[in-house]
């Protein structure tokens, strides 16, 4: 008689047993942390992959599979695909067992990715750039891999690869931290969310199982909702270590059945993730690592009194993304509101509004250009740790006769689009403004210096956390006697500024253009 073949769970379950003794050859368990947040909420531990020998969690499933390999198939290589991490774990495993691996990488593969690869592979390893996203660099290396012989080693549909991704839940297991109320999990392929699952599952049975996904790549729950894997029509690639438009088949049959739920989160709560890691652990995520962390911040309230399980599965970002999400989210326990308020074109009417419906709160970021003789509108991002303050603002401009608009996350506000009309003007002068990044600074040089004296036709400031902040600020005058008269009397440094200096008149005509 043939033997009874296992149902998938409790194949898994086994090769999760068998992992644990080749996954060590390759790298350490990694910690398991406290993030500390301030206020009532869940009691929240962090899973720290970011430590592994690669910065991430896929080393796991590539080295348990690639330890399986017979010397026939170790003689052919090995060939992947793979948007980064995936690649590092073949890379890793190549250089210590001697294979030869060929890694095919979407052409925008962030540098630190590619680089991680060459290092970890140290010879063993050729990179090939091949199409835009994903799914261009599986066609790619499935091509190759027909053409070759070489084995294919799959980031997530591929039995060993999801247990060796479950080793990181026998050491939370074996921690000693448990049992958790939770875990959320996030889910690129579903690989590690199966492995994971099913090893919690099976110590843990009360416990909640949450997927996460972001809102713009939800594979597995358009899955779950069609009953089988589906292709998605496009992802978004904030989050691009779970940019996967379809799942694989072996973890949906898994998470069809261990999730509780799905979650979705945009990339402005991963952002804001990120940030409280960064605050609590001292750690650098990438985006996809802080989703599970999104999805327990989303759900604070419900959680209040729980122990739940966050993984951060990696920290292969590049720096150039690290400083744009730093920019993007406001500074810890602050919520933001971005509104654009029209006011009479006359000097002094915008300290007004600085005076009385924006007084007390932080000024994030500050932009205006003139472009109508009648009326201004500038737009102002303002910070509050109170958000009934924020709720009440817009009454509260009502009631002082300003009319104003909602342009929070507007693309020309991200992008920072100021325009400014230069046949306006009459006796501009634009001033660069270093004061002290402290409450009152850059109002007392406004109301000290300026009101009453010139008209603002242009602001230009965003704050980026440093003790000094740093503005452009256009200042429109009757008559060049009293611009000169005026600017000669502001002394270069004073109370709450070390630096006011008139710019030089080229860098003036490439702002405002040709004028009449």
């Amino acid at each position: 008689m043939e033997p009874v073949s296992l149902p998938l769970d409790r194949r898994l379950r086994q090769e999760i047993l068998f992992a644990r003794e080749r996954v060590y050859q390759f790298g350490s368990s990694t910690p398991l942390e406290r993030l500390e947040i301030p206020g009532d909420g869940p009691e929240i531990w962090v899973k720290r992959e970011d430590l592994s020998p690669i910065k991430a969690y896929k080393w796991r499933g590539a080295c348990n599979r690639m330890a399986i390999l017979t010397d026939e198939e170790m003689a052919r290589g090995v060939v992947t695909a793979s948007a980064g991490n995936h690649a590092q774990g073949v890379a890793l495993a190549a250089r210590k067992l001697g294979i030869r691996a060929k890694i095919y990488m979407p052409r925008p593969t962030p540098q630190v990715k590619q680089a991680a690869v060459l290092h970890h592979g140290a010879g063993q390893v050729e990179i090939h750039l091949a199409g835009d996203s994903y799914d261009d660099a599986v066609k790619a290396a499935r091509a190759d891999e027909s053409s070759t012989g070489a084995v294919y080693i799959h980031a997530y549909d591929d039995l060993h690869v999801m247990a060796g991704q479950g080793t990181l839940a026998d050491e939370v297991v074996l921690s000693g931290r448990g049992p958790f109320d939770a875990a959320f999990l996030q889910i690129g392929g579903g690989g590690m969310a199966a492995g994971v699952s099913t090893w919690l599952k099976l110590h843990w049975p009360a416990i909640q199982l949450i997927g996460v996904e972001g809102t713009g790549q939800a594979s597995m729950l358009a899955a779950l909702n069609a009953g089988n894997p589906v292709t998605l029509d496009q992802v978004d690639l904030f989050c691009d270590g779970t940019a996967v438009r379809q799942v694989g088949t072996l973890p949906f049959e898994i998470c069809r059945e261990s999730l509780t739920r799905i979650d979705t989160v945009t990339n402005a709560e991963v952002s804001q993730a990120i940030r409280i890691l960064w605050e609590g652990l001292r750690c650098i995520s990438e985006p996809a690592g802080a989703m599970g962390l999104a999805a327990v911040l989303k759900r604070r309230n419900e959680l209040i009194g729980k122990r739940v399980l966050v993984i951060l599965c990696g920290a292969n970002i590049d720096f150039l993304q690290l400083g744009l999400i730093a920019q993007s989210t406001a500074s810890s326990g602050l919520t933001s509101r971005t509104l654009r308020v029209r006011i009479p074109e006359r000097p002094g009417t915008m300290l007004e509004l600085l005076d009385t419906c924006f007084a007390g709160l932080d000024i994030a970021d500050f932009q205006y250009g003139k472009s109508s003789d009648s009326e201004a509108w500038p737009v102002f991002t303002i910070q509050t740790s109170d958000p009934s303050r924020l709720a009440n603002l817009p009454s509260q401009l009502k009631r002082h006769g300003f009319i104003w608009q909602d342009l929070t996350a507007a693309e020309d506000i991200l992008f920072r689009a100021i325009p400014l009309r230069g046949d306006l003007l009459h006796h501009p002068a634009f001033l660069r403004l270093d004061f002290y990044e402290r409450p009152g600074a850059l109002h007392d040089f406004l109301n000290q210096r300026i009101r009453g004296q010139a008209s603002i036709c242009y602001f230009n400031y965003r704050h980026t956390g440093e003790r000094i902040g740093r503005a452009l600020i256009g200042l429109d005058f009757p008559t060049a006697s009293e611009r000169d008269s005026i600017l000669n009397a502001i002394p270069n440094h004073g109370d709450g500024y070390r630096r006011c200096e008139v710019i030089d008149p080229s860098t003036l005509a490439r702002i405002i253009g040709p004028r009449p």
